[in-house]
């Protein structure tokens, strides 16, 4: 499950682990102008973990969830192309 916000300066994307036991904490995906973060509550430290990604990381990593083992770069906006 998961829920889309739209706040002043960020769209929230929050994934809620909802299907596996052990459940994991919730995980907060902030899409700002210039970056987007990603941040979930270590509940063994209870501070939360954040990372921060560029807008060319997020669409990289969502090219690389259908891409079998490589290294690739994009050559157009669109279309990622192997690396030889």
């Amino acid at each position: 499950m998961f829920t889309i916000e739209h706040e002043f300066d960020a769209t929230v994307v929050t994934l809620v682990d909802d299907e596996a036991a052990p459940l994991m904490e919730d995980v907060a995906i902030n899409l700002f102008a210039e970056c987007v973060t990603v941040e979930q509550l270590d509940p063994r430290t209870d501070q939360v973990l954040r990372i921060t990604l560029s807008h060319s990381q997020v669409r990289d990593l969502a090219a690389a969830l259908d891409l079998p083992e490589g290294i690739y770069r994009f050559a157009r906006e669109d279309e990622p192309v192997a690396k030889t």
